[in-house]
């Protein structure tokens, strides 16, 4: 009883129970406590506790309290992975310093672990990580695009994954066992982009290398920034696609070629039609399928899955500890607009997993700080799609995980946009 109000007013919450096997009812994975037990009890001694809780989960720190005469066994269960031993009597500062230590440790390991398992299952899923309906939408349309032999639009902002939605189309579709060409279309000048797309030969009509269409023949090609491709060359793709034979600048005949084309735009392609930058015949006749790809600002539910896939990827090794993630951190991935979207959250999380980090790099935006009630929201938001990640959409477990009523819980579900279906392995 001294010890459960020594550490009670030293800030924990202290829950006591009359044996062994009262306490074990409370004691499972997820546990997220420190157990203090004496060694000597009756049925069920410490040192039984010890082995029953490692079975659980050997990373529960187990504190045993012993008298002189049960050092020896205290020093065994010592090595075989207890966290500490106190004998008695000792000073309850030490006890709760020692407690603290064990606590603290076990919130960074079931962080970490949390993480972790967030970059396996993001790992194991498509690249385009998220459950929000925006992006469970995008994977399917995705999969019944590339069953189809139709050229395709993908619009999004900087940093979105325009490439990576272009590659995962390819390799889904029939074309996969041929090349998958990218081509930056506003990466070097006009008379470059155009002599490396189609080839134009020498006057001497010899070649050193094909061009980026023959290298792309029977599988595809992507044209990044799509609306930056010279007229010329707009022209020239466009009579490429109607009679799909590749001529050069000047001569009448060609070979046959048979592409997919994927272009992608930073806004609309549309809008560059009307500015006419861009050929409305060629704008339609790319058009067949389009994909638009959401900002990071509008799916802040996958930052949890997002940035520990990052993270995981950028560790040195697979058993490289996580660094500590504070409640800095944590403002940070809900309050900053991500205006470079996946690629600035790429570069931050491989700068926290490096340690790289300055502490004026974590500290909230000023210009993007949300409101106390829209933090809430985003927060809650997170918290339930992560415990429906990690019971794989259960209700039964998520509601007693987030001690809701099951009413409460389906009500926020609604709120927030959630089909808990998506949450479920097939």
């Amino acid at each position: 009883m001294a010890n459960s109000q020594s550490l009670s007013l030293a800030g924990f919450v202290v829950a006591t129970y009359p044996d062994a096997r009262s306490a074990m009812l409370h004691i499972h994975a997820e546990f997220d406590g420190v157990i203090v037990s004496d060694i000597c009890m009756p049925e069920m001694d410490g040192l039984q506790l010890f082995r029953a809780v490692q079975k659980i989960d050997p990373e529960i720190p187990v504190m045993l309290i012993t008298g002189h005469g049960d050092v020896a066994m205290a020093v065994a269960a010592l090595t075989a992975g207890a966290h500490d031993f106190l004998t008695k009597p000792f000073a309850s500062d030490h006890l709760i310093a020692t407690v603290r230590r064990a606590c603290n440790l076990r919130a960074l390991l079931l962080e970490n672990r949390r993480l972790r398992q967030l970059a396996d299952l993001a790992s194991r899923k498509s690249p385009l990580i998220g459950e929000t309906p925006a992006m469970v939408r995008l994977r399917d349309t995705i999969g019944q695009i590339a069953a189809a032999n139709v050229d395709v639009t993908v619009e999004g902002e900087t940093g979105t994954g325009k490439e990576l939605v272009a590659d995962m189309l390819h390799r889904a579709s029939r074309r996969r066992a041929h090349a998958f060409v990218s081509v930056a279309c506003g990466a070097v000048s006009a008379d470059v982009v155009e002599s490396d797309l189609f080839g134009d030969p020498a006057a001497t009509h010899t070649r050193t290398r094909m061009s980026q269409i023959e290298t792309a023949h029977k599988g595809t090609l992507f044209l990044d920034d799509v609306d930056r491709l010279p007229l010329s060359a707009q022209s020239r793709l466009m009579q490429l696609l109607d009679d799909g034979m590749l001529r050069g600048r000047f001569a009448g005949t060609g070979r046959p070629i048979d592409i997919k084309i994927i272009a992608s735009c930073g806004s609309e392609l549309l809008l560059a039609v009307r500015e006419g930058r861009f050929r409305e015949d060629l704008y339609y006749r790319l058009d067949m399928a389009r994909l638009v790809l959401p900002p990071l600002r509008d799916r802040k539910a996958a930052l949890p899955l997002l940035f520990g896939h990052f993270v995981q990827e950028a560790l040195p090794n697979a058993t490289a500890a996580w660094p500590d993630m504070t409640e800095g951190m944590r403002r940070r991935l809900v309050d900053h607009d991500w205006p470079g979207n996946v690629r600035e959250l790429k570069s931050f999380a491989v700068r926290f997993a490096l340690g790289l980090l300055e502490t004026s790099t974590i500290e909230a935006d000023p210009a993007t700080i949300f409101s106390l009630s829209e933090r809430a929201r985003m927060y809650e938001e997170l918290m339930i799609r992560e415990v429906l990640i990690r019971y794989n959409g259960d209700v039964a477990t998520a509601v007693h995980d987030l001690k809701l009523p099951r009413k409460t819980f389906y009500d926020k579900l609604t709120r927030h946009g959630i089909d808990i279906r998506h949450f479920r392995r097939k």
